[in-house]
């Protein structure tokens, strides 16, 4: 089992990224499982966080299974969609966008929780790196990916203690660089590689946010 907790993932993460300090660098966390393991990286680095507020777009009557996901890209938002999930399952239209748009009031209802007033990162020309607790379908990290690129980052890296082979393969497309610590072939669920993978609460999000206040360089917007 790699890691002991998120906050033992986010140590290692951050010495594997150590190139990257003293860099025009931002790291962006997938709530909630991110947050802790990205707050270690932008520690380390001495650099802002802020977060990327995306939701997988569960199928119907199979939550756990993701037929896309979605994410919030300075208020427009960025779909993805698994068509072979969707072709499986016979999924229309109509149900899939019901389903995102549920996912939508979540994302806002994150933003309002986790963020309020405070201002969000500016991403042009700096490097963007994202950071989750671990990669399993990919569809989630593919919608952050996303919306970050369409912000306009210098470099856009993802960086994940651990992820499936295949999938991380599929993600290099999406990222300008990966660093990944642990890939396997046979991967399972994410909550397998730690002994602590317990669910945070929105705040202990905040709580974390809180101690990285936002700097100079944060948009004059809140990125809505």
């Amino acid at each position: 089992m790699p890691f002991r907790d998120r906050g033992v993932a986010g140590q290692r993460l951050a010495a594997a990224l150590v190139g990257y300090r003293g860099r025009d660098v931002v790291v962006l966390a997938l709530p909630r499982g991110g947050v802790p393991v990205a707050a270690e990286v932008a520690a380390a680095l001495d650099a802002p966080l802020d977060l990327v507020l995306v939701r997988k777009i569960g199928a119907p009557f199979h939550e756990e299974l993701a037929m896309g996901a979605v994410a919030d890209a300075a208020g427009q938002p960025c779909t993805v969609r698994n068509e072979d999930v969707i072709a499986m399952l016979g999924v229309d239209d109509a149900s899939f966008d019901a389903v995102r748009a549920g996912q939508l009031q979540e994302i806002e209802r994150r933003r309002e929780a986790y963020l309020g007033d405070r201002p969000r990162a500016e991403l042009a020309g700096r490097v963007a790196i994202v950071v989750d607790d671990g990669v399993a379908t990919g569809a989630t990290t593919r919608a952050a990916l996303r919306a970050v690129r369409r912000r306009g980052p210098a470099k856009l890296v993802l960086a994940v203690p651990v992820a499936p082979t295949d999938t991380l393969a599929e993600l290099r497309a999406e990222a300008d660089e990966v660093v990944c610590l642990e890939a396997y072939p046979a991967f399972g669920s994410i909550g397998f590689y730690y002994a602590d993978f317990r669910q945070l609460a929105d705040d202990e999000v905040t709580g974390i946010l809180a101690r990285f206040p936002p700097d100079d360089r944060m948009a004059a917007s809140a990125g809505r």
